[in-house]
């Protein structure tokens, strides 16, 4: 089995409760900069990106009371939700996963934040951690 090119983890994301209120945390004691902030809401989230170096930080707060975000939130409270990897091409990743017996939630690519191409490999498929792979032009 051929194994899929991940070129570096592209951010960390935390489920918190409010944007924000968190927002001081990352900004000032950590020194990371607001790089995208906005609503998507056919995830149900509002989201925003944070960076300082090659790395980012997700930030999520659901805006629905039933989406998975906010299941989420409810059942293990705010914390680390998935760990994003860049790929250089996202469609063939995801065939290469398939092809290779990985569980999807995603078989096609979606608009993530900021724009980038995003899909999610169930925590089944990847040692037990929702992971995200994105198709970001930095």
């Amino acid at each position: 089995m051929a194994a899929v090119r991940l070129e570096r983890i592209h951010h960390v994301g935390y489920v918190v409760e409010d944007i924000d209120a968190a927002l001081p945390v990352y900004r000032e004691r950590f020194g990371m900069d607001v790089q995208v902030r906005e609503t998507l809401p056919e995830q149900q989230v509002e989201a925003v990106l944070l960076g300082s170096g090659p790395g980012h930080v997700e930030l999520i707060r659901p805006t629905a009371p039933d989406g998975g975000v906010a299941r989420f939130l409810e059942r293990r409270g705010p914390g680390m939700h998935h760990v994003a990897f860049s790929v250089p091409d996202l469609a063939a990743a995801l065939d290469e996963l398939a092809a290779g017996g990985a569980e999807l939630i995603d078989r096609v690519p979606r608009r993530g934040l900021g724009g980038h191409l995003v899909a999610f490999i169930h925590p089944r498929s990847s040692g037990g951690v929702l992971t995200e792979l994105v198709e970001a032009h930095e």
